[in-house]
């Protein structure tokens, strides 16, 4: 049997800012797994019209928080249509609950988790500037303008988008924690969580490239 049969499922969590895309990217660009984010799923299904996306839409139109079991249902229904494939899902389970509907279906052999102190994760955020008209973004640590305040090329004035302001920052990252904790201690009590801490995305890679290595190579025995 070859390595064709080899099926690795995965769910990577961590608080916005923690370089959690570019972690997801490199890990479906060097393993092969397909990327699922539930952010796209769901956008998908609202600009569809799919029976979900409408009934999750009204939920959204009058504020409410949509139904943990509708959320289930739509990623469930994509998964299944890549029955087979290996895949890394992001941005799903955020509560236990859909963390269950999950079990239910599909054994997952891990769960990778972003670890980044919320100091460097607001910091990082914080230093993002905007020029509005033209959509260029600054970063103050990285990429700053020239003239600091001022668009490079038309000597605009720059804004700081209401996300990027820190209360806003802290706030996300509040209810970020709230969620999440509880999925977390969910998937270290079943013994499939993995945590990587740091502060640089470039040096918390290549930990997790060596972490799906290994994981890959000892599903990879267990198949043959």
């Amino acid at each position: 049997i070859g390595a064709s049969l080899l099926v690795i499922r995965a769910v990577i969590m961590g608080p916005p800012g923690s370089g959690k895309g570019t972690v997801s990217g490199r890990i479906t660009k060097t393993f092969g797994l397909k990327h699922i984010s539930s952010g796209d799923i769901l956008r998908a299904n609202i600009n569809a019209q799919t029976e979900l996306g409408l009934l999750m839409k009204s939920c959204i139109d009058q504020g409410q928080l949509v139904p943990d079991d509708v959320i289930s249902r739509l990623i469930l229904n994509d998964l299944r249509a890549i029955d087979g494939r290996s895949w890394l899902l992001d941005g799903f389970p955020r509560t236990v609950s859909q963390a269950e509907a999950l079990d239910d279906v599909y054994t997952l052999d891990t769960v990778i988790n972003l670890n980044v102190p919320f100091q460097t994760i607001k910091q990082r955020l914080t230093s993002r500037w905007t020029h509005l008209p033209s959509g260029r973004v600054y970063n103050t640590d990285f990429n700053p303008p020239k003239v600091p305040g001022f668009d490079d090329d038309t000597g605009e004035p720059l804004f700081q988008r209401d996300d990027d302001r820190p209360e806003t920052v802290t706030r996300r990252l509040k209810s970020y924690e709230t969620q999440t904790e509880p999925v977390l201690e969910y998937y270290r009590s079943k013994g499939v969580l993995e945590t990587f801490s740091g502060t640089e995305t470039n040096k918390i890679w290549p930990h997790v490239e060596v972490f799906l290595q290994r994981k890959l190579s000892s599903i990879n025995q267990k198949v043959e």
